[in-house]
């Protein structure tokens, strides 16, 4: 053991203020290039990297030349009578210079692995960007940042080449550790060069190894609250939250309630172009994936910016491409319910509803407003859980419960039932429907699924491609899509290229027949069809609108049969077919023994006449 232990309490001084330091300015640094956008990122981002790169003594020759007699600063330091260079606190700086880019790139590292939702819903909560850095940034990137903080201390707890370029190796001022190792084999004082490299080895994995321990802990704890949570019940009563939330706002005249959209959004290989109203009645946007219904939500949350248009809420403006008006998401009164609800994991669930609420509110107001929420989605009691210990259903409740707690004026809902299993997604969106139909303000239901659309719904938007296709009641969409497109999405299977014939009459193509028809007949008449459930079996081949027909395959789901027929003749091949027709289990029972041809009728009163599409 050396006689001189100063080395190591330099090691550890300019270590420590270094990391000290470093912690800051790298997360600060992190979070700032999380966010920016500049065009002068690339070279930001090289600067804040370089001393990773460049050789020490390269970084060392910088800082010399920069804090040197002649340099900049050192001039302006020569006015205090006071230099850097030759100084532990030379040491310290070349230390933090050589351990920012470690921390910068772990601490962005980690803040980039935080869901982009949670920060989003963060904000149609109202919430600041300072309180979202603290309350859901911050916490959840920790274990990356202490990560982050303990390799920039082994760093700068073994930088040598900086150092040795701006403070120099003076006994007792500035020699650390690695310069005492290097000196001490340089004189052949190779035990006191073991000791100081095995002081240095032991102090560095220390840190790592606690910090690695400390994460297996917390992951460990935190699967095993997961596995206790397997048996929460699911109530499957239903509550209004019609008692529990309180009024919504009526600063607005009658006149000027309701939401009005009209924008547009172009993006490389996509462009949205849409305008509809909303009001008080569920309003359902149905497409397919890709068909910009998630960004219609997005830009009237102020997640995203449309290119140009407007869109207004209850009188107030919330987007003006032309007045330049853009109010934050955080002004917008504006609840969203995404795919993954969201949940901020840092957050228990009384926490997590609580985030929502007014700000100013008391303690005390702001707990019986949280247990009047639980009440509501039936989660009472489970105020202390955190979502991981909630199952996929009591999560979605949390998340309708945070986003109805911000009295919204909009509620987004964007595929809130995709997660979950088929029993699981029936009982939820019953209790939606019954949520919604307390809730006093618009709300806007993105999903893919005809029928849950159906069953959420009262009005109904169709999407295809950025485009709406139809906008009305639910009822005039599926008994009367006006195109091909709408008729598919709306689960029809039946189609054929249509000519008019007479006033009542229209020829089929595909199906090499003419049907009478009561509807009127639409001037661009392009395609009719019928829906396969429609389809009649009789024995009354004398009516109307009534073919012999012979059966190709069948295909079988749990309570139906659907069968695939060809009309006039026997089919050729499996693919030879004209109509699916789609009957109960029971039904097939009784008919499928009987002998072919088989007569159906297609009901003129089923008929579904569709117009060109509106892009052809």
């Amino acid at each position: 053991m050396p006689q001189d232990l100063s080395p190591l309490w330099i090691s550890l001084k300019t270590s420590l203020l270094a990391t000290f330091i470093t912690f800051f300015i790298g997360i600060a640094a992190a979070y700032w290039m999380l966010g920016y956008r500049g065009k002068g990122k690339s070279l930001i981002e090289g600067l804040f990297v370089a001393p990773l790169i460049l050789p020490p003594t390269v970084v060392g020759f910088i800082l010399l030349v920069f804090f040197g007699k002649n340099g900049p600063a050192g001039k302006l330091m020569q006015a205090f009578d006071f230099s850097i260079v030759f100084t532990w606190y030379g040491a310290a700086i070349a230390a933090t210079v050589v351990s920012f880019p470690l921390m910068y790139k772990t601490a962005l590292g980690a803040f980039e692995q935080i869901d982009q939702n949670l920060l989003r819903v963060a904000r149609t909560l109202s919430a600041t960007e300072s309180t979202i850095f603290w309350r859901i940034s911050l916490p959840l990137a920790l274990p990356g940042i202490l990560a982050a903080t303990t390799l920039a201390f082994a760093r700068a707890l073994g930088e040598f080449g900086a150092t040795l370029m701006l403070a120099g190796n003076i006994p007792g001022q500035t020699q650390t550790i690695p310069m005492a190792i290097y000196f001490a084999v340089e004189a052949g004082a190779m035990d006191e060069a073991w000791f100081w490299a095995i002081a240095i080895m032991v102090i560095s994995l220390s840190g790592i190894i606690a910090v690695n321990l400390w994460q297996e802990l917390r992951e460990k704890r935190g699967a095993g609250e997961q596995g206790g949570s397997g048996s929460l019940a699911l109530s499957t009563q239903h509550s209004a939250l019609s008692t529990q939330h309180p009024a919504l706002s009526t600063q607005h005249s009658t006149s000027e309630s309701g939401l009005l959209v009209d924008i547009e959004k172009i993006l490389p290989g996509f462009h949205l172009k849409v305008a509809f109203a909303a009001n008080d009645r569920p309003l359902g946007l149905l497409g397919g994936s890709g068909a910009g219904k998630s960004m219609i939500l997005r830009c009237i949350a102020g997640i995203e910016t449309p290119t140009k248009g407007r869109i207004v809420l209850n009188g107030r403006v919330l987007f003006d491409s032309q007045q330049g008006i853009n109010i934050p998401s955080r002004d917008r009164r504006i609840g969203l319910l995404v795919q993954n609800y969201a949940l901020f994991p840092n957050m228990t669930v009384t926490q997590n509803v609580a985030f929502g609420l007014p700000k100013g509110l008391s303690k005390l107001a702001t707990k019986q407003q949280v247990a009047a929420q639980l009440i509501a989605v039936q989660l009472e009691g489970l105020g202390d859980r955190y979502p991981h210990q909630l199952s996929g259903g009591q999560q979605q409740r949390v998340a309708l419960a945070r986003a109805l707690a911000s009295q919204p004026e909009v509620l987004l809902l964007d595929e809130p039932f995709s997660a979950l299993d088929t029993h699981l997604r029936s009982q939820l969106e019953q209790q939606m429907v019954t949520t919604l139909a307390s809730y006093q303000g618009i709300t806007l239901f993105v999903t893919h699924n005809m029928e849950e659309a159906y069953r959420v719904c009262t009005n109904l938007l169709v999407m295809e491609q950025g485009k709406a296709i139809q906008h009305g009641s639910k009822n005039d969409i599926f008994e009367r899509p006006a195109t091909v497109s709408v008729a598919q999405l709306t689960g029809c299977k039946n189609f054929s290229d249509a000519v008019i014939k007479t006033s009542q009459e229209v020829e089929a193509v595909d199906w090499g027949c003419r049907l009478r028809v009561i509807q009127p007949i639409p001037d661009q008449l392009s395609s009719l069809g019928i829906r396969a459930h429609q389809l009649i079996f009789t024995n009354d081949s004398s009516q109307d609108n009534t073919f012999p027909c012979w059966l190709v395959k069948t295909s079988e789901t749990p309570h139906r049969m659907t069968l695939f027929l060809k009309l006039h003749s026997a089919h050729s091949n499996s693919n030879d077919y004209h109509l699916q027709a789609e009957v109960f289990k029971e039904k097939w029972a009784t008919m499928k023994d009987q002998p072919l041809p088989w007569y159906v009728r297609l009901d003129p009163l089923r008929l579904i006449l569709m117009e060109r599409e509106f892009n052809e």
